[in-house]
């Protein structure tokens, strides 16, 4: 992130301090200190609220990425626990019964992904109230995308998600959060197609987030993972797969995937050269992916994107956009087996210099002809290749029906701070 943000993110932890003070029967006032109504009232305070976000998704080890990225890996072999000392990921390699509502992974993703809804809807709906419409169509923008990856992050764990934030919350099923992700992304692609997004925004964010391509991306993502083949296709077919977004670091803000694993070696690393993999869904020999994702020191230890300490985080991959589209091919009424050969492939043979972050495969195209449950099986294995450690693993293995005993958890319990404080909190899942 650029140095000159850092003074905004101060402005993220306002309306914490703001929600403990209001519970309060005495009210202490500091009349030099910013108030909720300044904060959400004014560009300037919208803006901190908004890079805030960004920090608090996708940096430190309680960030949602990291915990996600941890979670998921830990769940699906794709990763092991390396210190037997880190009781919580020792118990998520464990799975079954091992995982319950005290693991603090498991809250670090769902207290954040919800933290994240808070501010981010704060910013939407006070963002609109703003005379500098332009301006206004960025933090929408902007917001939404943390807010659906929020969204995301809780439907692919929990069987239900809460429909809001406050208190004694009601709960919707996992694919209406998925929806609602998608409704979210909706609202600020017709937000930003009325009002262009101002370059003053822009410059008073950090780099390496796309906005509008980002915004179809995980358009595309969510209709897939809903269910809804039709949509994902549409909207995977506007993202330019030319252009990169990503999260991007630096002396403030720390890869946590580098600081907190690989530069340690303590805590996870992935499993073996295969990726964790098994079976017909083995990476095939001299597939380009493998030394992208890994390196061999002693041990298998983290290449690819948690390589540096400033090494950027894809928000999607090109890749991952091309394979919902194979995907969405194969899945219609009346499967387009052909096309979805056709997308497949273009992963398969994909070299790392036609891809903006060096992933490819390099591989020799597939020939049929298959069926459709041919095709499925290999998008699922390159997909499980080419999204490496992207914290999507889980409910791809759901989604293509994938034996139980692979995975050490199907979903998650519900942590312990939300049971206790919220009679609405649904029945854990008995694996």
């Amino acid at each position: 992130m650029k140095n000159l943000k850092s003074r905004y993110i101060g402005y993220a932890f306002l309306l914490t301090i703001v929600a403990f003070t209001s519970a309060c029967k005495k009210e202490y006032l500091n009349p030099n200190a910013a108030t909720a109504g300044d904060v959400l009232t004014s560009a300037k305070g919208l803006t901190g609220v908004t890079v805030g976000l960004q920090k608090n998704y996708s940096t430190t080890r309680a960030g949602v990425l990291y915990a996600s990225i941890t979670l998921n890996g830990l769940t699906t072999n794709e990763l092991i626990s390396i210190n037997t000392g880190n009781t919580n990921e020792e118990r998520l390699a464990a799975g079954g019964v091992q995982v319950d509502g005290t693991n603090s992974v498991l809250l670090n993703v769902w207290a954040g992904a919800n933290k994240i809804i808070y501010d981010a809807d704060n910013v939407i709906n006070n963002a609109a109230n703003l005379a500098d419409k332009n301006y206004a169509a960025g933090l929408i923008a902007y917001a939404s995308i943390f807010k659906a990856l929020a969204l995301g992050n809780l439907s692919e764990y929990w069987e239900s998600v809460p429909a809001g934030t406050g208190q004694n919350v009601t709960f919707i099923s996992r694919v209406d959060g998925y929806n609602k992700a998608i409704a979210t992304i909706d609202n600020a692609l017709a937000v930003i197609a009325a009002n262009s997004i101002s370059t003053s925004f822009l410059g008073n964010i950090p780099s390496g987030v796309d906005i509008p391509n980002t915004l179809v991306a995980l358009k595309a993502r969510y209709a897939l993972f809903a269910g809804n083949y039709a949509l994902a296709l549409t909207a995977a077919n506007t993202v330019d797969l030319t252009k990169k977004s990503t999260f991007t670091y630096d002396a403030l803000n720390l890869n946590p995937i580098f600081e907190v694993a690989t530069s340690t070696n303590n805590v996870i690393q992935p499993k073996n050269l295969n990726l964790g993999q098994t079976g017909a869904n083995i990476p095939d020999a001299g597939d380009g992916r493998i030394p992208f994702y890994t390196v061999v020191n002693t041990t298998v230890r983290i290449n690819g994107f948690g390589a540096g300490t400033f090494t950027q985080f894809p928000i999607y991959l090109p890749g991952e956009v091309t394979l919902i589209k194979a995907e969405a091919y194969a899945r219609q009424a009346t499967p387009n087996l052909i096309s979805a050969l056709a997308e497949l492939n273009k992963v398969v043979t994909k070299t790392p210099a036609q891809d903006p972050f060096g992933v490819g495969a390099g591989l020799l195209p597939l020939i049929g002809p298959y069926n459709q449950q041919d095709l499925l099986n290999l998008i699922y294995k390159h997909r499980c290749i080419e999204l490496f450690m992207s914290g999507l693993k889980l409910e791809d293995m759901r989604r293509f029906n994938q034996p139980l005993t692979d995975r050490k958890r199907n979903f998650f319990p519900y942590p312990f701070p939300e049971r206790d404080n919220n009679t609405n909190t649904p029945a854990d899942p008995s694996f």
